[in-house]
């Protein structure tokens, strides 16, 4: 039964999950996008909104302690350096996770975690769906079919009336 399971232990030792958690939290920073198992992308989740969201506080407490989680001094430059700079009017939800497949081996569902602000690809999308203003509705797509129809019309019944004449 599971009474009182707050988390998922993925099938590890406290000390061996918090290190996987602490080096895939370090990998997203630095590669803003990892390629992992929806468990622990599920997991990591729940670890690294609370970090970037202390990054958006640019101090020397928020600092330290995110370095006593990170052990990594080129990952929290990172991290208050882009990341926060990008996420600062996000109220959170920092992470997506897209469901990729099953692996291989033994069928475990993969997913490509990744810091939501920066997808460049959807990023673009979104610029170029706010650029266009002009709205069509559907009756004006009507109107111009049935005049383009009747303009085709009377060019087809021309060549078939001038055929019989030719012979």
């Amino acid at each position: 039964m599971r009474h009182g399971k707050t988390f998922n232990h993925l099938g590890r030792t406290t000390p061996h999950r918090k290190a996987m958690l602490q080096n895939m939290a370090v990998s997203l920073i630095m590669n803003k996008r990892i390629n992992t198992t929806v468990a622990k992308a599920k997991a990591l989740r729940k670890v690294i909104e609370p970090i970037i969201t202390r990054s958006k506080d640019d101090g020397m407490h928020s600092r330290r302690m995110t370095f006593t989680y990170l052990q990594d001094k080129e990952a929290v430059k990172e991290l208050f350096g882009t990341i926060a700079g990008k996420v600062a009017d996000r109220p959170g939800g920092y992470t997506r996770i897209i469901k990729t497949g099953f692996r291989l081996g033994d069928a475990a569902e993969m997913c490509m975690m990744e810091l939501v602000d920066f997808n460049e690809l959807l990023l673009n999308d979104t610029k170029a769906k706010k650029a266009k203003n002009t709205r069509r509705g559907r009756a004006t797509a009507k109107k111009a079919a049935p005049a383009e129809v009747v303009a085709e019309t009377p060019v087809v019944e021309a060549a078939a009336e001038e055929a019989p004449k030719a012979e």
